[in-house]
């Protein structure tokens, strides 16, 4: 699964700036080593002022039923090939589709690219849906990363004052994308350092702190609606002070067996007394890959050329539906503020009926599957038909109409 978000080098125009290709599957990779290193480190990450005294009385935001907001995440990048790159004809038909056939409410404009952001985010609004604007430029100096979300979020700000419902985050996951935080020249290094425990927990979690508060400075600056950040859903890693936002946004991937466990664990996440927002959830398309959680794209071996499948993972749709089903009665079941299912199209996953070794849609979190007209040619064109589990988020989302 392909979440574009780092890695990216500067044209020198602004808002033009091109990815490179970072894909989801490294960034769920850095999530994933960082618990079992911050284990072996051994530190604990000591709450923020803000956040002590907040907990110290807070209860869960009452008085609603059900999510405020119903979405789904909206990935603008580069892409990784001709045939996949980011196309405004492309996208304002999957907008379409997710206001009239998902049902979704909201969308979550994620990626790098002022163009491209902005763009998408005047489609959703046209359309009347929530925009949840969430720039997320990586690798490349700070000020660069800044200057890129103060220009989007203007743009969310124009549209806010048009009378559009906006929500500005300011990033998403920074220790793992932002130079500096973690030690590593790239993505790539910085995950290595992560596996192998080459870090002071300390040190990260303060760079962590001081980049996470001048983004929320420059949000404030340019934004006057509500603010927030997605981050990882391990807090002894990413302690975020959430004092700076007005909503919790957190990447969710747990997987239990009994509802129960996910409410308790979610219930953590409002004792801030702020709106939670599940600002990811999801899982691939095979059995198993629930229990696998943010690590289900690890079936792909990407040393192949062409990338494949490895060992014998069966394809199941199901699967993916159940899991998408059940997570969203227990965000209805909590109240919570948004729930953003992780991610309508993953363009450079394509599915391959013909073919189960190369079906790089079963490692996709997607909603729906992208095929290709030529399988075997990189810059064929393409097309797009709902999986099982866009059916049952957009029967889910289409009972709250009613």
């Amino acid at each position: 699964m392909e979440k574009t978000k780092g890695n990216q080098r500067n044209t020198g125009s602004k808002g033009n700036t091109e990815n490179a290709g970072i894909s989801r599957a490294h960034f769920m990779a850095g999530a994933a080593v960082v618990g079992g290193a911050v284990a072996a480190g051994g530190l604990a990450a000591p709450a923020s002022a803000s956040t002590r005294a907040a907990a110290s009385g807070a209860t869960a935001v009452a008085g609603r039923r059900g999510l405020t907001h119903r979405g789904v995440v909206y990935t603008v990048g580069k892409g990784e090939t001709p045939g996949t790159a980011w196309n405004e004809r492309r996208m304002r038909e999957d907008v379409r589709v997710i206001a009239d056939e998902l049902h979704a409410d909201s969308v979550e404009v994620t990626g790098d690219g002022v163009e491209r952001l902005n763009a998408t985010a005047s489609e959703v609004a046209e359309r009347g849906l929530h925009v949840w604007l969430q720039p997320t430029l990586g690798d490349v100096p700070e000020k660069e990363i800044l200057d890129h979300l103060a220009e989007s979020g203007r743009h969310g700000e124009r549209l806010r004052r048009q009378g559009a419902q906006v929500t500005l985050a300011v990033g998403c996951e920074f220790w793992l994308f932002v130079p500096g935080i973690v030690p590593g020249d790239d993505v790539f290094e910085r995950i290595d350092n992560l596996e192998k425990g080459n870090f002071d927990l300390a040190k990260v979690q303060k760079r962590l702190a001081r980049f996470t508060a001048k983004a929320a400075a420059v949000g404030r600056s340019v934004f006057r609606g509500k603010l927030s950040y997605a981050a990882m859903q391990d807090e002894t890693f990413e302690n975020v002070d959430w004092g700076l936002f007005d909503i919790v946004g957190i990447d969710y991937y747990s997987y239990f067996r009994q509802r129960a466990d996910y409410v308790r664990e979610l219930r953590t996440f409002l004792r801030w007394g702020k709106p939670l927002a599940i600002t990811e959830f999801g899982t691939c398309t095979f059995k198993g890959a629930p229990q696998a959680g943010g690590m289900g794209w690890n079936i792909v071996d990407h040393t192949k050329e062409p990338p494949e499948i490895k060992g014998n993972p069966v394809r199941s749709e199901r699967t993916q539906a159940a899991y998408l089903t059940d997570l969203l009665d227990v965000f209805e079941s909590m109240n919570l503020h948004a729930a953003m299912a992780f991610e309508f199209v993953t363009a450079d996953a394509p599915h391959r009926p013909d073919n189960p070794r190369y079906d790089l849609d079963m490692a996709s979190y997607g909603l729906v599957k992208p095929i290709k007209d030529r399988p075997d040619d990189p810059a064929s064109d393409w097309h797009w038909e709902p999986k099982q589990a866009f059916h049952a988020v957009a029967r889910h989302y289409g009972r709250a109409h009613r």
